[in-house]
């Protein structure tokens, strides 16, 4: 549904690689090529040792705890092959400390200028039942910012579950609030539907503009300034929070 689903984690990969901290550094999908079963045979056992396994989602949830697992042919946080070559499986990027840093970077970066003591932080996540630990997720960064004292307010919203996103209006009384998408990647939700729910943008026309609807901060809407951010997984920081999980992993943290 979005071919370019994955061109942050292209994106990380490559940053990584360029700074020569591993001997190799590779991606793998879940439908895309090169597919997770075929992660197994990436590295070759003679050179490479140990290999660590990020997962770049936002949470914890079914394809970290039960997918990847299943599909690298893992049996804990530390598998060992036949060949002798040892797998360590490290929490997914989103779980890492370091997201509370780069949400207030976005956020000062999508609106820069305006005082955060004058703001509301909307942390959009997507909601529902199917994906409960990103909800949890995003209320865990909210809750987090919320004690830094930062904001006039920071609230975790949802595209399918209350609080909801289309709701903001109502929520903040800001005349300014800055929205970040908690997603790993810009794709339909970013570019459609949460537009569309915010007010922002319909559907054809965010289809229509793409990486457009980041680049019309502010949208005036009722007298109030609303900066719309893209989702928090293109941020180049990211790279570093994927190192940061091996690091965290090798300390047993």
């Amino acid at each position: 549904m979005n071919p370019v689903s994955s061109a942050p984690t292209l994106a990380h990969a490559a940053e990584i690689r360029h700074r020569k901290i591993f001997a190799d550094v590779e991606c793998a999908f879940w439908k895309e090529e090169p597919s997770l079963r075929d992660a197994i045979f990436l590295f070759d056992p003679e050179t490479i040792y140990e290999v660590y396994v990020v997962p770049n989602f936002i949470s914890e949830g079914y394809f970290t705890q039960k997918v990847v697992p299943r599909e690298l042919d893992l049996n804990g946080r530390t598998t060992t092959r036949p060949s002798g070559q040892i797998w360590k499986y490290c929490e997914p990027a989103g779980n890492h400390p370091l997201m509370t840093d780069l949400l207030l970077r976005r956020a000062h970066e999508v609106a820069p200028g305006v005082p955060d003591s004058e703001a509301s932080l909307l942390i959009v996540a997507h909601g529902t039942d199917l994906n409960e630990n990103s909800a949890a997720a995003a209320k865990r960064e909210a809750e987090k910012i919320r004690s830094l004292g930062k904001y006039t307010a920071v609230l975790n919203v949802y595209m399918e579950e209350p609080p909801l996103v289309s709701d903001w209006r109502r929520l903040t009384n800001t005349q300014s609030v800055v929205v970040v998408p908690f997603f790993i990647s810009d794709g339909l939700h970013s570019y459609q539907d949460i537009p569309a729910l915010l007010g922002i943008a319909n559907e054809s026309t965010s289809r229509a503009a793409r990486g457009d609807i980041f680049r019309r901060n502010p949208y005036k809407i009722d007298s109030r300034s609303l900066f719309y951010a893209p989702s928090i997984g293109t941020d180049p920081g990211f790279a570093d929070v994927i190192i940061e999980q091996v690091a965290k992993f090798d300390r047993g943290s």
